[in-house]
């Protein structure tokens, strides 16, 4: 087997399922996105050639990070690795897997605004695109960003990161299917950049994330690792 792989197999401490299947809009052909962090053995970064920061596969709509990686973007508020570590959709998950997630505060700050609206702006102008040269944007994509905004809005409003868009599934569904016209469905977005800029304003969340609690984690990970490696 390919070594980056075996990184997968062998030093998974956490792997969930993400993408529609996690934000409750699965449909009966809607893929099964899996996502990972693996703990790379200490020993490989004593070597001039480092292990991967993230590993592609094994199976298909698979993909992994290695677990600094994985901590550097979550401190960044990445929308996709936040997201990731708030999955319900637990497939696996080690004594270092449960250490991160019991992490998930750590990582969450005032930062979200900035990285999930900024984001969502960067879709939006994709979509508007779209629309100019095919005369619609696309429907699913436009769906997800509608979803991204509302989970923006709502963790600056309690705190709390949650996936499932619980009663908004059949209205977003609606704009998946192409159900809601382009110009609506833009005021909708509008509608919630500007709850989720009020909701800034007055967020409970810290103005930066506790980096030094994370760092504390991957210390103590990687000396673990060393020292079983020793063994």
């Amino acid at each position: 087997m390919d070594p980056d792989l075996a990184l997968v197999r062998d030093h998974t401490v956490y792997a969930c399922v993400m993408g529609s299947r996690a934000f409750g809009l699965a449909t009966d052909g809607s893929d099964t996105d899996r996502r990972g962090v693996f703990l790379a053995p200490t020993p490989l970064f004593w070597r001039f050639e480092k292990p991967p920061t993230h590993v592609d596969g094994p199976a298909e709509e698979q993909f992994s990070w290695e677990l600094e990686r994985f901590c550097e973007l979550a401190l960044r508020a990445n929308p996709n690795i936040l997201e990731c570590l708030h999955s319900t959709l637990v497939e696996d998950v080690t004594d270092t897997g449960r250490e991160l997630l019991a992490l998930r505060d750590a990582f969450l700050s005032r930062q979200v605004h900035t990285t999930f609206v900024g984001y969502a702006l960067g879709q939006h102008k994709k979509l508007e695109a779209d629309v100019r040269l095919h005369g619609a944007p696309r429907w699913k994509h436009a769906m997800h960003l509608l979803r991204l905004l509302t989970s923006c809005r709502d963790l600056l409003r309690t705190g709390e990161l949650t996936l499932d868009v619980g009663d908004q599934r059949e209205p977003l569904l609606a704009v998946k299917r192409g159900e809601v016209s382009w110009p609506d469905v833009e005021s909708w977005m509008n509608r919630l950049a500007e709850q989720a800029e009020s909701a800034a304003a007055h967020t409970s969340l810290p103005p930066e994330p506790d980096r030094s609690r994370v760092e504390d984690f991957l210390f103590r990970a990687r000396r673990a690792s060393a020292v079983a490696a020793a063994a």
